[in-house]
């Protein structure tokens, strides 16, 4: 019951295990009835326009370990899994619910802050594949510099976006670099979570090749060169991926 499962029906709906129930429909317009008690509900819509999906799942909010696996929606409507999965490596405090295409659940105990070592969960559009070099690829790419910073300073007006330093008057103390001096951000995808840039809630969460010593993340979700590579060459623009981030506990088959 705990376990995410793809059901080849034109929707595909999975409800969470606690009280607040987690719902995501392929189609709006579904109508969900809630079960729980309490009748409240907290629904993800996977748009219609959508047909590749990235799945993460962990064991619990608190692991930094995960799987992702891909899935395509075909003509009939079935989502089929794509691939073999792929072990990733996510915050080192775990996941926390973000901000993207999902309500947070009024009893959430995991929200994701600036800071806090967490990945964010839930339901995200991805931004831009990046890299230190050019790649051609069907999904919109840039290669970043050392002079490209991501801004994590919550008290910016550039707090989690991506600037070129040498075009705009700085305001800011803590960024990134976009080129590091390792290999990390070498191939990587931008994922847009907290689109209004809301101060302290979370900033430069990307998609990037995982560290030599495996550990966690500040809050992005890492794995191997040749993975992010195999990601990067399967993702479509004219698809519409999206990046689906949960505990599997959250999880199950309505």
């Amino acid at each position: 019951m705990k376990t995410l499962t793809i059901i080849t029906l034109s929707t595909i709906i999975f409800t969470a295990c606690q009280a607040t129930g987690l719902s995501i429909a392929s189609d709006p317009t579904t109508i969900i009835k809630e079960v729980e008690q309490n009748n409240k509900i907290t629904t993800i819509t996977i748009p219609r326009t959508t047909t590749q999906l990235i799945k993460v799942t962990t064991k619990g909010w608190n692991t930094k370990y995960g799987k992702l696996q891909r899935y395509e929606k075909n003509k009939k409507g079935d989502w089929i899994k794509v691939g073999k999965s792929i072990d990733i490596i996510l915050g080192r405090n775990g996941l926390g619910w973000g901000l993207g295409l999902h309500t947070i659940p009024k009893d959430a105990k995991y929200i994701k802050k600036e800071g806090d070592g967490r990945s964010p969960a839930g339901l995200f559009y991805l931004g831009n594949g990046f890299g230190y070099k050019n790649f051609k690829i069907n999904f919109p790419y840039e290669k970043y510099s050392r002079t490209d910073h991501c801004v994590d300073d919550s008290k910016s007006k550039f707090y989690n976006t991506i600037i070129d330093s040498k075009k705009v008057k700085k305001d800011y103390k803590s960024f990134e670099h976009m080129k590091l001096r390792n290999n990390l951000y070498k191939y990587g995808i931008t994922v847009k979570h907290n689109p209004e840039n809301i101060p302290q809630s979370g900033s430069c969460i990307f998609v990037h090749i995982k560290n030599k010593k495996g550990t966690g993340t500040a809050g992005c979700t890492s794995m191997s060169e040749q993975s992010i590579v195999r990601v990067l060459k399967w993702l479509d623009k004219d698809k519409n991926p999206l990046l689906l981030q949960l505990p599997q506990s959250e999880l199950f088959k309505k």
